[in-house]
């Protein structure tokens, strides 16, 4: 007999969470914590969405994307999670840069910044200020007409090399283009520089297996290998789930799913007004990503000056068109020493990260993609080896993964790994007011997405999920 995964769960509960990616199970711990009855259903055979690991013989842990997020992630995982969680958040403070304009070390923040800024780019200081300030006061309700190539010329004309100094890192963080609203650069960037880049010390096996540990505390009944189909409404809008067959009653879902998957595979357009199904399609998905995962044979070791995250291109400008073309110039390396995992075996890993088109990988037939997959590892071991001589005597497991392989295991269309652009907030945050007790939280508008984004959309869903339930006693149609 199949294992049912479904096993002794009740008929019904106050809400069912799609999906466990850092938005849907930070909105499931914080609305068990209040009192409801929460399921969070994942589709995968383990929690955590794109925040996940994977096993590899010789006791190689690697991790999917913990490559950096800002300080203020440190401050959601101590109040909506827990100060265990918390203590676990370390700086990473070696971030390298090397290109054809310039080869620079810094920890990444405000006042560094404005060192290189004003001391080797040879800045105006009130230059500097100014675009920090204005960076530091965007918020969501700016005006939008601004692109962020007008809010670079408006403080540094004519300075290619510094907008590949200030732009670079956030189109790998999260998609961001020139020609993308200015406010969704500014939010992110002043995210980082308010005090650097951050990791979470352990790995993410360890930090999913302490989130399991308060969701179990709070109350949140967890289930792995259970595919939502259908989000069942009524009249009176949320009446449950169809997940792997049987129907379970609820009176809200929160999506963490892909917010088009959502809306036109799981509801329906039919339960929606034409003019939001419009807007609704009208949602561009955002790019997906490569990566090369590589595993150093016990007994080698790499220096740690070679950094945390090092952002290296042979491209003579920055151009966002370049970072997504197959044709590879720019890559990001994740450097992991032994004290990423520090309770583990000596073991030293590195992962190269560059952003990707799904229409390079698509349409390959089977044999173009493994020749595909291998050009890329072997690739990125000539652009390694820069930077860790004889990287290839030293390395004894490499691997790559694709959009193909972002869509198979969290079936994101496209293999998009950084949810949609940022049209796609308004669509998102308009759900429940097309369907009463039906929300949406995680990498919607790239404002929102990574780590940070992900964990506070999920705050801000769940803080309106109870607000919901708890104006109105159980009304469960049947």
């Amino acid at each position: 007999m199949p294992k049912d995964f479904l096993a002794e769960t009740l008929p019904e509960y106050d809400v069912v969470v799609i999906g466990s990616g850092l938005a849907g199970m930070t909105s499931a711990n914080i609305l068990g914590r209040a009192g409801h009855r929460v399921l969070l259903l994942e589709q995968h055979y383990k929690l955590g969405g794109l925040a996940t690991w994977f096993k590899r013989p010789g006791s190689h842990t690697f991790d999917i994307s913990l490559h950096g997020f800002p300080y203020g992630m440190l401050k959601s995982c101590r109040r909506y999670w827990n100060e265990e969680i918390a203590s676990n958040i370390v700086q990473l403070k070696n971030i390298r840069f090397d290109n054809p304009m310039f080869s620079l070390t810094t920890t990444f923040n405000r006042e560094d910044f404005t060192r290189l800024l004003t001391d080797r780019f040879k800045l105006e200081p009130a230059a500097v200020t100014g675009f920090f300030d204005t960076a530091r006061g965007m918020n969501f309700y700016d005006d939008q007409s601004m692109t962020t190539r007008e809010l670079f010329e408006k403080f540094f004309p004519g300075r290619e090399d510094v907008v590949r100094l200030l732009m670079e890192p956030i189109t790998y963080a999260n998609g961001s283009t020139l020609e993308d609203p200015a406010i969704t650069y500014g939010i992110v960037f002043s995210n980082f520089m308010a005090k650097g880049v951050y990791i979470y010390e352990g790995g993410t096996d360890d930090l999913v297996s302490k989130m399991q540990k308060e969701l179990t505390k709070n109350g949140v009944d967890y289930r792995i290998r259970c595919d939502v189909s259908k989000i069942l409404v009524g009249p009176s809008g949320v009446q449950g789930v169809v997940v792997n067959g049987r129907q379970i009653k609820c009176r809200a879902v929160v999506s963490n799913s892909n917010l088009r998957s959502t809306i036109f595979q799981m509801v329906g357009e039919e339960h929606f007004d034409p003019q939001f199904i419009k807007d609704a399609a009208a949602v561009r998905l955002n790019n997906s990503s490569t990566q090369v995962y590589m595993a150093l044979k016990p007994g080698c070791t790499v220096e740690e000056s070679t950094g945390d995250l090092l952002f290296c291109s042979t491209a003579d400008l920055f151009r966002t068109n370049l970072l997504l073309d197959r044709n590879i110039t720019s890559r990001t390396f994740s450097f992991y020493y032994p004290r990423t995992r520090p309770t583990g075996k000596e073991r030293y890993a590195i992962v190269s990260s560059t952003n990707a088109n799904w229409s390079d990988w698509a349409n390959l037939n089977e044999r173009e993609y493994e020749a595909s997959k291998k050009d890329l590892v072997e690739t990125t071991l000539d652009a390694l080896e820069k930077y860790v001589p004889n990287c290839r005597d030293m390395i004894e497991h490499a691997e790559a993964a694709t959009p193909r392989t972002f869509h198979h295991y969290t079936k994101h269309q496209l293999g998009a790994s950084f949810g949609t652009k940022f049209e796609g907030l308004a669509v998102s945050r308009g759900l429940p007011q097309q369907i009463k007790g039906l929300y949406h939280a995680g990498s919607v508008g790239i404002i929102m997405s990574g780590w940070l984004g992900a964990i506070n959309y999920g705050v801000i869903v769940s803080n309106e999920v109870d607000q919901m339930l708890s104006q109105a006693a159980p009304t469960i149609a049947s």
